[in-house]
């Protein structure tokens, strides 16, 4: 049984930007006790755009400095980060749990009726080896549309999230796979809730749209509850760090999360 301060510990949860924060969001609904710390690697957005190595780097990095602060779990809330680097991580830590994500796949698969499902993402989650063996796995019988969405992930940093410029910029790629034939579209990127009434505006209202962040946040409270860490009084506190422009990181966070955030600088051996 672990102790009180096993259990007062921070998670660690980074992505490249700021997508990661919709499954923040996920995971204070689900856990709201539990203290965040936040690293947005702004240094380096997009990791989509990267290179496996360049993103497993990162991966290792940023897992260093969480280890540092003496966290007690890790998410990763983004798709290209977990495909190239969890299993990485998990073997190198095998005594924190680290939650990775994966693209509504499976939930897809049960929902389609034409047998052929969007996937909204980036490059880097599209050529994984991860995201091959999940659609093989979970809709082997489904024909998997692998949309890339460039600029997407940029134009959440940016903020531009609804209205028309976010229309517009989601419409192609949208439209191209409703006339494949989708009837489900699933978000295999952190970003891409943000721009979720963009999308909905284009696909219909007869379209489902797919995210993941509830799961991971679930699938965090049943590893915490299985090792005792759970802590389930008082408020958590959320930590924003940044590896470059933390006051960038305040202004788009408080916008998207609806709430003042400040942010302070992830310290430079980490970036």
């Amino acid at each position: 049984m672990s102790d009180n301060s096993d259990i007062n510990r921070p998670i660690g949860l980074y992505d490249s930007g700021v997508g990661g924060l919709s499954v923040l969001q996920a995971i204070r609904s689900q856990s709201p006790s539990e203290s965040l710390i936040y690293v947005a690697d702004t240094a380096h957005v997009p990791y989509g755009e990267k290179s496996r190595h360049a993103v497993i780097a990162r991966a290792l990095t940023i897992t260093d400095y969480f280890v540092s602060r003496h966290v007690k779990a890790i998410a990763i809330p983004c798709n290209t980060a977990t495909a190239a680097a969890v299993a990485i991580l998990r073997e190198r830590h095998p005594e924190l749990p680290i939650i990775g994500i994966e693209p509504a796949v499976k939930p897809a698969a049960q929902l389609t009726r034409s047998g052929i499902i969007g996937v909204l993402a980036t490059t880097g989650t599209l050529d994984s080896a991860r995201f091959r063996a999940l659609t093989q796995r979970e809709a082997p019988t489904a024909r998997i549309l692998h949309q890339p969405c460039p600029g997407w992930v940029l134009a959440v940093e940016q903020g531009t999230t609804d209205g028309p410029a976010a229309r517009e910029l989601v419409a192609p790629q949208v439209k191209s796979l409703l006339a494949q034939g989708a009837d489900v579209l699933v978000l295999g990127c952190t970003h891409f809730p943000f721009l979720r009434d963009a999308i909905a505006e284009i696909a219909g209202p007869d379209i489902p749209i797919l995210e993941t962040g509830a799961a991971v946040a679930r699938q965090l409270s049943r590893q915490l509850a299985a090792r005792g860490l759970a802590r389930t009084q008082g408020d958590g506190e959320c930590e924003f760090l940044a590896s470059r422009d933390p006051a960038r990181l305040a202004h788009i966070a408080s916008q998207l999360l609806h709430m003042p955030v400040t942010a302070g600088a992830l310290p430079a051996a980490y970036c």
